[in-house]
């Protein structure tokens, strides 16, 4: 029974788990100088990135591993008539 139960337990646990993380894909990084350099690549534009640098030190870069969201697909125009 109490295997039972801890199986149970770890199908739940694991379940509410759910997706794992991922990086973030963003167009701009902040690069800090805090000793060593420090990376943040959440910004969408550089008026974001150099808010955050504002006052703390560092500059803000393209992020050269951005990969821009899958837009939609082209389809191939349907014409509802015939050409001749």
């Amino acid at each position: 029974m109490r295997l039972l139960v801890f199986i149970l337990g770890l199908l739940v646990g694991m379940a509410a788990i759910g997706t794992p993380a991922k990086a973030q894909n963003y167009p701009w990084c902040a690069v800090l100088n805090m000793g060593a350099a420090a990376y943040n690549c959440g910004f969408s534009t550089l008026d974001q990135c150099m808010a955050d640098v504002s006052g703390i030190g560092g500059f803000c870069q393209r992020n050269n591993l951005y990969v821009p969201p899958a837009g939609p697909t082209p389809q191939a125009r349907r014409s509802s008539h015939k050409q001749s």
